[in-house]
């Protein structure tokens, strides 16, 4: 047990510079609060450091993603901060032995910002986030975030499906030196779609979009297999 509450939306991150694995969670004990822990694996068991806060305010749900910047050397939590009008919001973290301390809070979209995803672009050193863009019918959209000591900051955001995209899942094929996101397209029946997207500088640019489920597709997850380079989707 890391929480002793009920908890929601966990995100889990692997920082391999210091050796240790970051959970992000709300926790719904504490009035859903965002709020990491890190962990420490010995042979088959694993042992937690104290909680940190990182929003003291509510992070609703549904809504929390993160990502470790090999470069940087930082994890970044993305998620929509209830406390300021549901904004797609990012925090740096910096794991320190068993515990981790947070820069300032930065929002990378002002609207409400849902279904959010993150993954690590290791050829251009920079994270980039997909997530729901409410303010503007609800596109799939993604922006490519920065790190720079313990804050982040963002490019311009860009549209990668005009209609409303829920279930967002992405991860970087580090291959073809892509970001995947996959996503159920709610402008196509709700197919399970996946679409290819290229960094350059501080901004995104994508490919045509793939069906992977002709069907309702819920609950995704997109992986990369380094091993076999391929993108696996669940």
């Amino acid at each position: 047990v890391f929480e002793s509450g009920t908890t929601g939306d966990t995100a889990v991150a692997y920082d391999s510079n210091a050796q240790k694995v970051v959970i992000a969670y709300r926790d719904g004990g504490d009035s859903n609060h965002g709020k990491a822990v890190v962990g420490t694996i010995s042979s088959t068991s694993i042992s937690f450091g104290s909680i940190v806060t990182f929003e003291s305010a509510s992070t609703e749900d549904g809504t929390i993603a993160i990502a470790y910047d090999s470069n940087a050397q930082k994890v970044v939590i993305a998620y929509k901060d209830g406390g300021n009008s549901n904004y797609g919001t990012a925090i740096v973290g910096t794991v320190s032995s068993t515990s981790i301390s947070f820069g300032t809070a930065v929002v990378f979209e002002a609207a409400y910002s849902h279904h959010i995803a993150a993954a690590y672009d290791a050829s251009s050193q920079k994270v980039v986030i997909a997530y729901q863009d409410n303010a503007n019918s609800a596109q799939g959209t993604a922006i490519v975030g920065t790190i720079s000591d313990t804050s982040i900051s963002f490019g311009t955001a860009v549209v990668f499906e005009s209609g409303t995209t829920t279930e967002i899942s992405a991860t970087y094929d580090a291959t073809a030196q892509k970001v995947v996101i996959a996503y159920r397209d709610g402008g196509n029946s709700n197919y399970g779609t996946a679409i290819a997207g290229a960094v350059s500088g501080t901004s995104i640019s994508f490919n045509t979009a793939t069906v992977f489920e002709a069907a309702a597709t819920l609950y995704i997850a997109a992986v990369y297999d380094s091993n076999a380079q391929k993108v696996v989707i669940a």
